[in-house]
């Protein structure tokens, strides 16, 4: 019997002590919600705000604004649409402009998702809305604070 508490007691000591040097480094997980409009003739154009949430508390509200080239042509309406960022140090690290690349095809009601690098961070967003679109794009994607 006594065995068995110090293994639980080891076991729950080792939690802490890993749960410890998690938090030293400091990483926090953080998620968007956003809206986003746009438009496409040869050249894509889109824009919107969201909310950014950090495990750590942090929070901010954000423009977003998305533009590019290749072969398109639509519109497109996205509302409630969710991003999950890759782990952090800080929110800090999440502004900036994101290299994007989509393929698509819409019509009516739709649903999107693209993955977005900057640097080590990286965000996949899902959506959905309506609109109608047809294309290949290449761009860029910028979360700004408000």
């Amino acid at each position: 019997m006594r065995t068995k508490s110090l293994l639980g007691i080891s076991l729950l000591l080792m939690f802490v002590a890993a749960s410890s040097a998690y938090a030293a480094r400091g990483e926090t997980a953080c998620t968007m919600k956003y809206n986003l409009k746009g438009w496409s003739a040869f050249y894509k154009t889109a824009s919107g705000s969201g909310t950014i949430r950090c495990d750590n508390g942090q929070r901010a509200n954000v423009r977003l604004s998305a533009k590019g080239g290749g072969l398109t042509a639509g519109k497109t309406d996205i509302r409630d649409g969710q991003g999950s960022f890759s782990k952090v140090s800080s929110i800090n690290e999440l502004f900036g402009s994101y290299g994007s690349a989509s393929a698509g095809a819409a019509a009516g009601k739709a649903a999107s998702a693209t993955a977005l690098t900057k640097g080590h961070v990286h965000l996949a967003l899902s959506g959905t809305g309506k609109g109608v679109e047809l294309g290949l794009a290449l761009g860029r994607f910028t979360i700004t604070r408000k």
